[in-house]
């Protein structure tokens, strides 16, 4: 039973924090007080995990952000391809809607989350939250303004995004620095996150010229020789690479009108973990 209401909670929590390890602490943490707490005045069983579990997740973010540093910090990855499991992660947001969420504050970020990926009415988020509607429709009004209206993509991936990847690959490998080039937007914005413990080459690179010179770098100094596995992460295109089996680095894309816009480099070992073959 609390399997079951784990793979339900783990959507409210995953989005709000970015983090599948901090979902599931606060899963547990909300779980094992419910073991223990009177039921009896409980009508609604996972109404009441659900509330309990988005309002946890709040307050854990809002700790997080207090001690914040300035380094660039990427949500720890999640597959969605072939996922084996019992949860919905049509409910999941994508990738790249995760990382504009960090520029809304924790409330802004749930009632944005459970408007649009859960398709809660402003009186049920205000009654899970613990305030009036009008606030849920100004903090809506507040998370679309800091977001640029932007929308979530949740939809299958087009085949010419995977043969992008390949040619993308493919560019890399022969240390083509025009072919490379030639995929890549104008606004191309590449975001690195290394963690704690290891140092990223730079942790932000936009345009096309410094972006291309930066990955061919990077591939030839810390990538070359390692397998590479094609996968959907967050329901976009991806590329794992792999030393002996252990995961070095996750490469997010989006792509639009067949170019690549975005590329999120995560070589930090603790979000891979979830990641490992």
């Amino acid at each position: 039973m609390l399997k079951n209401y784990h793979d339900i909670l783990f959507p409210f929590a995953y989005n709000i924090l970015g983090s599948s390890e901090d979902a599931k602490d606060t899963i547990q943490d909300i779980l094992v007080k419910y073991l223990i707490i009177d039921k009896e005045h409980i009508e609604n069983e996972i109404g009441y995990l659900i509330k309990s579990v988005i309002n946890q997740s709040i307050n854990v973010k809002k700790k997080k952000k207090a001690i914040a540093t300035d380094s660039i910090w990427l949500p720890e990855p999640l597959s969605t391809e072939n996922a084996d499991d019992n949860i919905n992660y049509n409910e999941i947001l994508s990738y790249s809607m995760l990382t504009l969420l960090e520029k809304l504050t924790a409330k802004e970020r749930a009632v944005f989350i459970l408007k649009v990926a859960f398709d809660y009415s402003h009186k049920e988020i205000a009654e899970t939250i613990g305030f009036t509607i009008e606030n849920s429709r100004k903090l809506l009004s507040r998370a679309k303004i800091k977001l640029n209206n932007s929308k979530t993509k949740n939809n299958s991936i087009p085949k010419n995004e995977y043969q992008k990847l390949k040619q993308y690959i493919e560019a890399m490998q022969n240390g083509n620095l025009s072919a490379l080039e030639k995929l890549l937007s104008k606004d191309i914005l590449l975001a690195a996150d290394g963690g704690k413990n290891i140092k990223v080459v730079r942790e932000l690179t936009s345009g096309i010229t410094n972006t291309s010179k930066l990955l061919l770098y990077v591939y030839r100094a810390f990538l070359t020789g390692l397998e590479i596995k094609h996968t959907i992460i967050n329901h976009q295109p991806a590329i794992l690479f792999y030393q002996n089996e252990v995961l070095k680095n996750c490469q997010i894309f989006e792509i639009e009108k067949n170019l690549i816009v975005n590329i999120y480099s995560i070589v930090d070992p603790n979000k891979l973990k979830s990641l490992s073959l």
